[in-house]
């Protein structure tokens, strides 16, 4: 079975997704480290190959590989390209290769709703998205999926691109309209929510800006150097991530402020594996669940790419059955 991008897109509905994410932090999976391997390239820039297995133990076996090429911007080809392999943990053949440029885009926001329902208000109404490139897309309806949101912003550093998906949140139905570049600090003031998916090295969302009650979502900083928030932000919210090891290793919203000594490894409240499995109860479980302000950030886990993929596959198969 082979699923190109619109496939796994129709396989993947929100509340199917955000279930299956929510179920496999329950089980025993079996995900280690992922590999990273140079690749020469004669006369061009270094090539990266990346390997993200992860296995259910006499049921599936996953591993998604992305190779990334620099040199291809000069091709006027992407720098990206990646695919997913789901086979048979019982014996070993191929069940399923996937897109995973659209499956990896779509479970990332659906473990942001997944967040948001345990830690967002339930009487969230607005959304502001800081952020207008490809994952924002994918973010805004996750969101609306589990929460009431009746109004959502769209910031971005060149406005026009933020004004052209608003057009398209528009054309779906969705109340937007674009936050000026300067009015940043006053639709953060005001957010219920917001979520950022940027490539930004400073922070963009100040914590002094978040009012009580609200929820604040990060998915870019997937690197030590990136970040969209401040130390205030991490020391006045509850934190809480996807995967600790990740978290603590790969972002820069936590390196940055730990090795500064604003904060320490502790602050973080819980991983996905004690909210899913009850262990933490989130919002509920804060001294203030009125007025705490939370904060989840995200840096992604085979685990995800594992149950998106189980789903697609699931799906697709009873439906041509």
């Amino acid at each position: 079975m082979q699923l190109n991008a619109k496939q796994v897109r129709d396989a993947l509905p929100w509340d199917r997704l955000i279930e299956a994410l929510n179920e496999i932090f329950t089980k025993q999976v079996s995900a280690p480290v992922r590999h990273h391997h140079s690749i020469n390239v004669p006369n061009e820039p270094q090539a990266t190959l990346l390997l993200m297995p992860a296995w259910l133990e006499g049921e599936y076996l996953g591993v998604k590989l992305v190779n990334v090429f620099p040199g291809n911007s000069a091709r006027g080809l992407p720098g990206l390209n990646s695919h997913y392999i789901l086979s048979s943990a019982k014996t070993g053949e191929p069940l399923a290769r996937l897109d995973a440029n659209e499956l990896t885009a779509r479970r990332t926001a659906a473990a942001s709703a997944m967040a948001s329902a345990y830690l967002s208000r339930e009487d969230s109404t607005e959304l502001l998205m800081v952020g207008a490139g490809r994952m924002s897309r994918y973010l805004i309806p996750a969101h609306l999926s589990v929460r009431p949101i009746a109004s959502v912003r769209v910031w971005n550093r060149n406005e026009a691109t933020a004004a052209n998906l608003v057009a398209e949140l528009k054309a779906d139905g969705i109340q937007a309209r674009v936050c000026p570049a300067e009015q940043l600090e006053a639709a953060a003031k005001t957010a219920d929510i917001i979520s950022c998916a940027t490539l930004s090295t400073t922070p963009l969302i100040k914590g002094e800006w978040l009012k009580p009650g609200a929820h604040l979502d990060l998915v870019g900083s997937f690197t030590p150097t990136m970040r969209e928030t401040d130390n205030i932000a991490m020391q006045r919210c509850s934190v809480f991530v996807d995967v600790r090891a990740g978290a603590l290793s790969e972002t820069g919203d936590l390196i940055i402020p730990i090795r500064e000594g604003a904060i320490s490894e502790e602050i973080i409240k819980a991983e996905f594996a004690e909210l899913c499995s009850g262990q933490h109860k989130g919002r509920a479980e804060l001294d203030d669940p009125q007025n705490a302000i939370t904060l989840f950030k995200s840096v992604g886990d085979s685990r995800e790419d594992l149950a998106a993929a189980v789903l697609a596959y699931q799906q697709t198969e009873q439906y041509q059955n």
